[in-house]
């Protein structure tokens, strides 16, 4: 009879225990959101490594949780949409394309307007977002959309160009329309007759499809995901350069009510995810490359005397940048200086100085 008293008890005593163990963990409802599919590189590493990993850190204290709401692949927001969606509260966390925003984000075009400097997606990603933090500007454009910003994302390794017909050579642009998206357009301002026509990454297989361009400016890994070789099976490999297109982002609203604890894992982890989709982006460049071949294309290097003309022909879009950041009481030109120095002591050299002229 004791005995059992005695049982009964210390199971009593544990369940309380479970019970309030349970009860100290706070379960905070999250919805993240972005325009582009599930299959899309960076979206399946979000829902792939992000996610896990911050639940995973969380559960080491046990005083948290979330409870994710994953809408992709424009069940919320289409790919441009991201921005407002996040803005508006549509979204808690998500994954914002850049490219799309330069009015509004303009800092974040540092990599677009320096190309031909560093095709290496972990080598940028590290040096815009080192800049990010290191100055405030950036941070300040996305407080004034109602957001926090958390980490910068490279998700190519380079742009190439994938044409509809052989090219070989500069020359071979000359006269024809080439779809890009935001700053890269302006690569072709040097080309004679070149024509830039907006789109996005959803978009390039029937525009390149139905003729409205000839070529299109993209990375290996996205031709490969969105089967760009099926309509433009000719790849020339210019190394225009890795460009950061994607930053993390949080509803201001919603960080605010968010425990320290939860904010700083998010923090960590955005960094690490950082790192992480710029290795994916190179370990799958070369194998990209390989598919795209195997699926019936062809890649052609540029010859490097092709590529300082190209590089030579444009107008220096990284001062231009830079002085509309200075005319606004931003630090563009130390933003500008800052970040090739980075890239020139992570070892690349660039083929058009940007800084110095």
């Amino acid at each position: 009879m004791r005995k059992n008293i005695i049982r009964n008890a210390a199971g009593l005593a544990l369940s309380l225990l479970f019970t309030q163990s349970a009860l100290a963990t706070e379960t905070i409802k999250a919805v993240a959101i972005d325009g582009y599919p599930a299959k899309a590189m960076w979206v399946k590493e979000f829902s792939g490594f992000f996610i896990p990993e911050v639940n995973k850190r969380l559960a080491t204290t046990g005083n948290y949780a979330i409870d994710w709401q994953e809408s992709y692949g424009g069940s919320i927001v289409k790919p441009k949409g991201v921005l407002e969606g996040i803005k508006l509260g549509l979204g808690d966390i998500g994954i914002v394309t850049t490219i799309f925003h330069s009015s509004k984000l303009p800092s974040q075009a540092l990599a677009a307007v320096t190309p031909f400097i560093a095709p290496d997606a972990r080598a940028v990603a590290k040096a815009v977002d080192e800049i990010a933090k290191e100055f405030p500007t950036m941070q300040k454009e996305f407080a004034k959309q109602n957001q926090v910003y958390l980490a910068t994302g490279v998700v190519l390794d380079t742009y190439q160009v994938l044409s509809r017909e052989p090219v070989t050579a500069l020359k071979d642009l000359e006269g024809s329309k080439v779809a890009g998206a935001g700053m890269n357009l302006r690569y072709l301002e040097g080309i004679d007759g070149a024509v830039g026509v907006r789109g996005g990454l959803t978009d390039f297989y029937s525009m390149l499809q139905t003729g409205l361009v000839e070529h299109a400016m993209l990375w290996p890994e996205a031709a490969k995901t969105f089967k760009i070789a099926e309509v433009a099976p000719h790849m020339l490999k210019a190394d225009l350069g890795a460009v950061n297109s994607k930053t993390v982002t949080v509803n201001a609203d919603f960080w605010k009510k968010l425990p320290e604890e939860v904010q700083d894992v998010l923090l960590e982890v955005a960094v690490e995810y950082r790192d992480h989709v710029a290795g994916v982006a190179m370990d799958r460049a070369k194998a990209s490359r390989e598919a795209y071949t195997a699926s019936g294309g062809t890649v052609s290097d540029m010859p490097t005397e092709e590529r300082q003309a190209w590089a030579d022909a444009m107008p220096n879009i990284a001062t231009e940048w830079a002085k509309n950041l200075d005319d606004k009481g931003e630090p563009g030109t130390d933003m500008l200086n800052a970040y090739m120095d980075k890239l020139k002591a992570a070892g690349h050299t660039p083929l058009r100085d940007w800084a110095a002229e």
